[in-house]
């Protein structure tokens, strides 16, 4: 017997241990099959396993034989019909019995399964992966229905979310995709806010070339720098309302005639609501401006007219019963001058005209319609001088009563005002001078025929002092028709017309003063613009020395906020 060396037997010993581990990686290999089958879809006990077996051994043979070509099933079920889904659509086949399965078929409606499907439906079911039975499946669409084979778009999470805000909460355009408004008064000034209150101040600065410096008899041309400076402030307050205008105005002679003046006043307003249909109103203002030429004191030889300051208040009630309109207001005007200067370096005091005047007036209306309110005022009052005899010696301190009629309109927007016309006389209390007595008319009125287009007419009747001895005084009748047109955005233009007629009442002299006034303003902004004016005046008098003409350009620009 031969003996084995030691290398064959390690070379013997290695083989076989590389059949060992060839046959244990063989057994290894084959066991995920397995594995496929049921550890992908959940746990499965080995007694499912056992009895899906059983039931498979059970089967008849025909069915078996399936088990080496299975049916084809598609991914979507219903989506191919089968021969069965084919026979219970065909028109010539027998009607369905109640279990649903056709009278002439030999199976049922479900096709024949392997025992390897119904194995893996069942492992499917425990482990909850099944795919839905016929039963569960959508059922076909009818042939006139729509079917649908594409891709359908589905709608948000909160897409069948229900709105329960209304219109308001519904999606809106982007910001920038909308269009900005535009704005209807681009150049309006915008105001500046001081608490409760919108201040819009303005600045008009230019010069101005003159036929006439002083509007006299006997003035020169010159050409001045004029200054004007306009504040107006309106409350913003719920129930109430204040306003307050003021202005100044300062000329000064560049060449020409020497002509330097100051100007100005403020005027404020208050209207307080109170209970019961009651309404509560103040006024109160002051100003100043040099005397007039064509005033009806005449003082020779002056080298500069005096100034007057007027300083007037008024509280007033009115009160509403049914369609009865109630008001009851009292007013007090201060009027004083200061000296004149004389060309020979003396001045001369205007004291003895220096004067103040109380009045009460009650007025009653009757509302005919919510546009119209006729109405009825009575009017008492006392002038009171300062001195009790002028430098003439009369006592010029009189009584004062008077009526007029008339009617309010209230349109709104497009027409409003009042407008009305009456009697005045004032008795003096020296009987040397003769009552003044004449007719009065007042009227306040503005008219917007279309848009852009303000029309409006103011009239008033003053009753004037005098110094000359034996001399009453006179009447001075005002009136002013103006017209002012928003031609474009950035350009507004503007006519008016005056007229002036004052009566003497101890004689029958009398003046005639009639102006005409254009102007135009171009905005270059909300802030600035150019404005240019012109104007012509004549006075007419039959007291000797009192004619004049004037005509006037002004070229300036104006600022405002």
């Amino acid at each position: 017997m031969a003996q084995i060396r030691p290398e064959q037997r390690t070379q013997t010993t290695a083989l076989r241990i590389l059949l060992a581990t060839a046959s244990v990686v063989t057994l290894l290999c084959a066991a995920p099959l397995h594995a496929q089958e049921t550890a992908l879809r959940g746990p499965v006990s080995e007694d499912d396993i056992n009895n899906t077996l059983r039931l498979y051994k059970r089967r008849p043979a025909a069915e078996q034989a399936q088990d080496q070509a299975p049916a084809y099933q598609p991914v979507s079920p219903g989506a191919i019909p089968t021969q069965a889904d084919a026979e219970a659509t065909d028109l010539f086949s027998e009607p369905p019995n109640a279990d649903g399965t056709s009278a002439g078929s030999l199976s049922s409606a479900r096709p024949p399964t392997t025992a390897r499907q119904r194995a893996r439906e069942a492992r499917e079911r425990l482990a909850g992966t099944a795919a839905p039975t016929a039963a569960e499946r959508p059922a076909v669409p009818a042939a006139d229905e729509e079917l649908t084979t594409g891709t359908v778009r589905q709608g948000t999470v909160d897409s069948e979310t229900e709105i329960e805000n209304g219109p308001e909460a519904e999606r809106q355009r982007a910001i920038e995709g909308r269009r900005p408004q535009p704005d209807a008064n681009p150049f309006e000034p915008t105001g500046i806010r001081f608490g409760t209150f919108v201040l819009k101040p303005s600045l008009e600065q230019g010069v101005t070339a003159t036929s006439n410096a002083d509007s006299s008899f006997n003035g020169k041309s010159a050409v001045l720098s004029e200054t004007t400076l306009r504040l107006n402030a309106a409350s913003d307050w719920e129930s109430h309302s204040a306003t307050i205008d003021a202005y100044g105005n300062h000329r000064k002679s560049i060449s020409g005639q020497e002509v330097k003046d100051l100007s100005g006043g403020i005027d404020g307003r208050l209207q307080l609501d109170l209970a019961d249909d009651m309404r509560a109103l103040a006024r109160l203002g002051y100003s100043m401006r040099p005397e007039s030429t064509s005033s009806p004191v005449v003082i020779s030889g002056t080298a500069e007219r005096p100034t007057l300051h007027t300083l007037n208040g008024a509280l007033g009630v009115e009160k509403a019963v049914g369609k009865f309109r109630f008001g009851v207001t009292g007013e007090a005007v201060d009027e004083s001058y200061s000296d004149a200067e004389l060309t020979d370096g003396t001045t001369l005091s205007q004291k003895d005209r220096d004067s103040r005047l109380y009045t009460g007036k009650v007025r009653v209306g009757y509302e005919v319609s919510p546009a119209l309110t006729p109405f009825g005022e009575v009017e008492f009052g006392r002038r009171v001088y300062d001195l009790r005899f002028d430098t003439a010696g009369f006592e010029r301190s009189s009584k004062r009563t008077g009526a007029r009629a008339g009617v309010e309109i209230d349109m709104g927007e497009k027409f409003g005002g009042e407008i009305s016309a009456g009697w005045i006389s004032e008795d003096f209390d020296d009987d040397r001078l003769k009552t003044v007595s004449a007719a009065t008319i007042a009227a306040d009125l503005r008219w917007s025929p279309m848009r852009g287009t303000i029309v409006g007419l103011t009239g008033e009747t003053f009753v004037e002092g005098s110094t000359t001895p034996g001399d009453s005084g006179s009447v001075l009748y005002n009136g002013r028709l103006s017209v002012e047109r928003q031609i474009r955005s950035n350009l507004t233009a503007f006519l008016a017309g005056g007229v002036g007629y004052r009566d003497y009442a101890s004689s029958n002299d009398h003046e005639l003063r009639l102006s005409a006034e254009a102007g135009l303003t171009w905005w270059l902004n909300r802030y600035a613009g150019l404005t240019g004016k012109l104007r012509h005046e004549t006075f007419d008098s039959t007291l000797p020395f009192r004619d004049a003409k004037t005509n006037s350009v002004f070229v300036g620009l104006k600022i405002q906020r």
